[in-house]
């Protein structure tokens, strides 16, 4: 079963060099984090949007989608993972757009491997600090502890299980997305479930926490409700 509280960071690269590709996974593999490579910016805009990660690295440069377009499409959705821009364009005005485009941060290639670990150890240390707790609405709620607070900072007097925190997490880091049950299955439960548990952990939710938490998307899937 998938969580979105692993102990090991994620990572979204996106990079069509292959061999830029494999030594960059490989650097950051031997620091610890999980590296999920998707090749194109259509890829890579589609696993950002159904996948939970802790930094996203983009190279400028894409087929299919640019990295400008792609970032400026995750953070239209509400993804805010942190991004490094990678790029071989260094000019102050092409740093200035890509930094407007929604990236935290800005890499000129070919760069300095202990400079481009730093920053992204930087950016997720920002990541941590700022995913402690999720939106939903006017509450927020907090994955480590599983518990939802109000805007006075007062718990609610819930208790969710794993599975029911997964999913209403999941929902909140893309509160803008459409999931279908087949990619909630995939993300959240085990692939053997059916549809059905999605909707059975739906209404969990609803029953726990009100039932405008989570929206029905006629015909499409499930998105979050409270916001």
């Amino acid at each position: 079963m998938s969580s979105p509280d692993r102990a090991v960071p994620r990572v979204l690269l996106v990079e069509d060099d292959r061999t830029l590709a494999d030594l960059v996974s490989t650097l950051l593999q031997e620091e610890s984090y999980q590296v999920r490579l998707a090749v194109d910016g259509q890829l890579g805009l589609h696993r950002g949007l159904t996948e939970r990660f802790d930094v996203l690295i983009i190279d400028r440069g894409l087929p299919v989608l640019d990295g400008l377009d792609l970032l400026r499409a995750l953070r239209a959705h509400g993804v805010d993972t942190p991004a490094l821009l990678l790029t071989a364009l260094g000019a102050v005005a092409d740093r200035v757009e890509g930094l407007d485009s929604g990236a935290e941060d800005y890499l000129v290639k070919p760069f300095e491997v202990p400079e481009f670990l730093a920053r992204v150890r930087a950016l997720h240390r920002r990541h941590r600090a700022t995913a402690a707790s999720l939106p939903i609405g006017t509450r927020r709620l907090v994955p480590v502890t599983r518990t939802v607070v109000d805007p006075t900072g007062r718990t609610a007097d819930v208790s969710l299980s794993e599975r029911e925190c997964a999913l209403l997490a999941l929902l909140a880091r893309a509160p803008h997305q459409i999931f279908t049950r087949s990619q909630l299955r995939e993300l959240i439960f085990d692939r053997a479930d059916k549809d059905s548990t999605v909707d059975t952990y739906v209404h969990y939710l609803r029953r726990k926490l009100g039932r405008d938490t989570v929206q029905t998307v006629r015909g499409l899937g499930y998105r979050l409700g409270a916001r």
